[in-house]
This record gives C-alpha cells, structure tokens and sequence, in this order.
C-alpha cells in the first residue's frame, strides 16, 4: 500500500489524516486547538499549542491506521493562513501568541497606508486589498509592541513564519525556514508576477529581509521530517494554504472552476490559470498551488464568519448544546420568518471589506423564536457566499470569461443538506459535493504525491475526483433576487453609522 500522510492545522483544530494512492481516508485524528481572545477585536493562538496538537493528531492518525512513519511515502501540509508567529532562531520559542487571521488589531496601520494612497501599487503587487487579514501589517505590530523584538530581528535572531513555516521548523528541528507561494502570498509583502518577497513592500512595513522563509513551488521538497518526532524521516513534499489547497484537492485546475469551502470562515475561490487579473469587485486576486516555477492564480472571496455562526449559536446564545443539532433546530420552521442576521462579529471580508461592521439581528417579531434565529444564521452562510459568487462572475465575464457554472463544496458545514440546497437554489447553479469533503487535506496530499512521483499529472486526479451528491435549484431567479435583495438591505444596516 502507498500511503500519504495530510497534516490539515486549522483555526479550531489540528487533523491529521493517512489517505491511500486512490485519495480515500485511511485513518484519521483530531483535536480541539484552543482560541485566545485577549481584548474585542484581538484573536491569538499559542504557537506550541498549534504544534502540539498538530504532533499529537500525527501520531493518532498512524497509529489508528495501524502503520509506522517509515510506510508513509510523502506528508503534505496544510493550513490556516495569515495566522503570523515570529520565533528565536536559536531556541524556537514564539515571542508572542500566535496573530489569528481574524485579528483586527492592525486596522489602524492598513487605515494608515489607505490614506497614503499605497492601496493601488499593493494591490498590483501582491492582487490584495489592503486590510488587517494579512500577516504584513500583523508582522510589523509584534516587531513594534513586543519588547526587544525590533532589535532581535534587526540582528537576524528571529524568523517569521505564517503556520506552514512553523510546523516545518518544528517537524525537522529547526533545519528547513520555508513557505509555499500560496501561504506567501497571504502577507501582503510577496510579488505573485515574481514570486519572490517584494523588497518595497518590506520597507514600506519596516520588516527586516531576515525574518522572512525561503519560497517554493507548493510541490516541491520542503525537508525531511526529524526521525525523533514521528518515529522516522518522512519526505515533506507538499504544502499550500487551506484554501488553494481545497482548490487543488477539488481538481479545479483549469480557469473557470470554482468552489467554496465551508469551515469556520467560508472561502470561495475560481481558478483563473496563468493570467493575474485584479478584481473590480472587491475580491482578491491569491496565487493557487504550484506544481512548478508557473505562476498559477485565482480570484478569491473571504467570509469571516461561516461555520462560527454555529459555535455562536452553540456557545454565545445557548440555542443547540453541539453543532449537529443546527440543522434540526433550522428546519422545524418553513423558514426565517423573516429573520435576517448578518455575522459581522470580526468586520465583514469580501465583497464589502468593513473593518468596523458588527453583527446584526433584524427582522424580529413578537412571533420570532430561536428556530427561526438559528435557520437566519444557517441562511446567513449562504447569502455570504451568494454575494462572493455574484463578485466573482461579474470578474470572470470583464475578463472574457464566463460566470460560474457549477459550484464545489468542502468543509464542515457542506454535510449540511438545508444548508446546501439553500445555496444552490440562491445561486441558480447546481452545488456539487464530492465523495471526500475532505479535499483541504486531500490537496495537500495531492501535492505531496506529485513531487514522489505517485501521481504524473493533473488529469491524473481530475480523474480521481467523484462527486456525492448535486444539489439543483428549485426556485425561481425571480424569488433569488428577491431574497438577495433583503440581503443586501440587511447588510447596509449592518454597515450604517
């Protein structure tokens, strides 16, 4: 047997999954990875916690497959981006809690750089909008707020690594300091024409070359695992950030095809091949995974709060005592009653890129009970995504393609029938889950198999790829726009000040 070993480190949790030659799940483990949330706004992560659980899903997921480390062919990884941890080079220990991607803190320094007109020239450069996401403006406040750090890094004591960087410094020991171009060129500091850190945009930030990891293709050899940490040197051959490689693990390599992953955030992202083209509608234009030296690029559209409407549901409001229990609780109404709730609990992403928006309930009536708040909050995953797919054809149709077609689904929420037939009816194109919803995983793996040679090419797992079920429209566009339209007018009072 040819095994592949996914190491998937996400926002909520660490997985770690053993797949076959054929892309099937062999075995599996998963554990919890605690938030931090210090101040509103502020979302931090313990970087040894990050490794920690990632390590300890690893040996889980070996052991439940009843195999060693030294029958595992390659090991991919995956991650949540932008999350920025900075590290002693000497001793690895972090010198801070790790930045989340949801962290705002930086909004005043991206606010900063807006009113100093370098929008425009960071958006040619690195096809992204200006905006506290992004490890840049994350990286320049540790340097500035941590104590000593600004002058560690000036003498070259310190590494910066989104959390692909630092899993691989830590499974080989401090040996490899490396990213992909895809978590590259998440920070905001990256040329995607160049694929190489953009020494202009390093000093606009005043970040020190030093810190920075060396870039590869996302199929590439990135080390060899330390033989101590998981029993024996496994060949890390593949990494790529969560997103681009559930675009590759969905086999969307060609330019047109999209898909939508549903975790804690959503994240759409259509593939649009060897051409960059900035979006006019408020997405982002990312670099997809590289299996060579060929820049690869794709519009994406974020949604900061997806799947975490659900925790909030489970947690905040007390609705449901575990996350299974939403789709029940959803459909014991025929639907919302009218109830709209717009999630904007950290800001809103894509297309509307407001820093300062909050959450919002409206609707509400003396007749309103938790059912219909929790199916407002279901729907409100899929108005999000409505409104990313809409920004992203209307891209796709100025640069002389064509809208969507057909949209691929992954993630948690995706086993969520309401949810689904939800989007496609929103959409008016059928949404299409695969066999494995795993695919953010599986890319990795994917990628990991390309660069030993278990795999030749791209039609090679185009032809692997197997979809479960198709969910087809069964409203009319008339009764979309409708329903749309009230979306919209939900989120302008979301934004009003």
């Amino acid at each position: 047997m040819t095994y592949l070993l996914a190491l998937d480190q996400g926002t909520s949790s660490s997985r770690t999954i053993v797949f076959d030659r054929q892309g099937a799940i062999v075995a599996q483990a998963q554990r919890e990875l605690p938030q931090i949330y210090p101040r509103p706004g502020h979302v931090e992560h313990d970087p040894m916690q990050i490794w920690g659980t990632q390590l300890a899903t690893a040996q889980e997921a070996l052991k439940a497959a009843g195999i060693s480390a030294s029958q595992v062919t390659s090991l991919g990884i995956t991650n949540q981006r932008e999350t920025t941890i900075i590290w002693n080079r000497k001793t690895g220990q972090p010198i801070h809690n790790a930045l989340v991607w949801q962290d705002r803190r930086a909004e005043p320094v991206c606010a900063q750089l807006r009113a100093d007109g370098h929008a425009e020239r960071i958006q040619q450069k690195t096809g992204l909008l200006v905006d506290a996401y992004f490890s840049g403006t994350k990286l320049q406040w540790l340097l500035d707020h941590v104590p000593g750090a600004r002058a560690a890094a000036e003498r070259g004591e310190l590494a910066f690594g989104t959390v692909d960087t630092w899993l691989v410094w830590q499974l080989t020991q401090g040996q490899r300091h490396v990213t992909d171009v895809s978590n590259a060129s998440r920070t905001m500091l990256f040329n995607v024409h160049s694929n190489t850190w953009d020494q202009e945009l390093l000093d606009l930030l005043n970040i020190p070359r030093s810190l920075m990891p060396e870039v590869q293709p996302s199929a590439s050899h990135f080390g060899d695992t330390a033989a101590q940490v998981l029993g024996a040197a496994i060949h890390i051959g593949g990494m790529a950030g969560d997103q681009q490689s559930a675009l590759f693990g969905q086999a969307c390599f060609a330019p047109g095809m999209a898909k939508n992953t549903y975790g804690t955030g959503c994240f759409m992202l259509m593939h649009t091949g060897t051409q960059f083209h900035p979006s006019r509608n408020g997405l982002l234009t990312t670099s997809a995974a590289q299996t060579d030296s060929q820049a690869q690029f794709a519009l994406e559209g974020s949604v900061f709060v997806g799947g975490a409407v659900v925790q909030w549901l489970r947690d905040g409001l007390r609705a449901i005592e575990h996350s299974g229990q939403v789709q029940q609780l959803a459909e014991s109404v025929p639907d919302s009653g009218g109830v709209m709730m717009v999630p904007a609990f950290t800001g809103l992403g894509a297309p509307y890129w407001d820093a300062d928006a909050r959450g919002t309930i409206t609707g509400l009536t003396r007749g309103t009970t938790v059912a219909h708040i929790a199916r407002a909050a279901l729907e409100s995953i899929a108005y999000q995504s409505a409104a990313l797919l809409q920004a992203m054809s209307l891209d796709a149709v100025a640069n002389g393609g064509q809208p969507v077609s057909e949209l691929r689904v992954d993630g948690g929420a995706s086993v969520n029938n309401l949810l689904m037939q939800f989007q496609a009816d929103l959409l008016g194109i059928p949404v299409v889950r695969p066999a494995c919803v795993e695919t953010t995983a599986l890319g990795a793996a994917y990628l990991a198999g390309l660069t030993t040679g278990i795999y030749q090419n791209s039609e090679e797992l185009s032809a692997l790829w197997k979809a479960e079920r198709r969910f087809m429209p069964t409203q009319d566009k008339a009764r979309a726009d409708a329903l749309m339209a009230r979306w919209e007018q939900a989120v302008r009072q979301t934004t009003a000040r």
